[in-house]
């Protein structure tokens, strides 16, 4: 049994190359939601945002440890945008598939609020999850094909979130 996770976090390349490596993970593909346009592709996506799908065992990483890990390669509290990478494509969100997750996710983002490890509010968008559109092969596992390539995408040591206290 697997569980699937949708994230959006700025350029899907980065986001991918670093959660794929992530003891729990089956597979990752890139690809648009949380938009108007159907079948989206990398030149037409409309409002649709980056994003990746995430197939995990929940056996060994659970829903929350990959919000937690999601908090901490990206900026939650830049609206629409992702270090150079600016607009609704780039905005941070979580696409939940069930009242479950829609409830881990709302209490993620409190204990983020409330750690201080980042500067601002947390602006992630919380939504039900849509169609996802699966982008381009040339999109799909990119920093493995280009090591090189561009990412604003990192792990920051020794990010730890608490939970908060009641």
């Amino acid at each position: 049994m697997t569980s699937r996770a949708i994230l959006a976090g700025g350029c899907f390349w980065g986001m991918q190359d670093l959660i794929r490596k992530q003891p729990g993970v089956i597979s990752t593909r890139v690809g648009y939601t949380g938009g108007d346009v159907p079948n989206a592709t990398y030149r037409n996506h409309g409002s649709h945002a980056e994003a990746i799908e995430i197939e995990f065992d929940p056996e060994k990483l659970s829903y929350r440890k990959v919000l937690e890990f999601f908090f901490q390669i990206h900026d939650p509290t830049t609206l629409n945008r992702q270090g150079n990478d600016l607009g609704e494509s780039y905005r941070s969100a979580i696409f939940y598939l069930d009242d479950e997750q829609k409830a881990v996710a709302e209490d993620t983002i409190a204990d983020v609020n409330a750690s201080g490890l980042w500067p601002g509010k947390v602006v992630t968008e919380l939504a039900p999850a849509g169609p996802f559109w699966e982008a381009e092969p040339e999109h799909q596992d990119y920093l493995e094909k280009y090591p090189n390539g561009y990412t604003c995408h990192f792990i920051r040591p020794d990010w730890v979130l608490p939970r908060r206290t009641t």
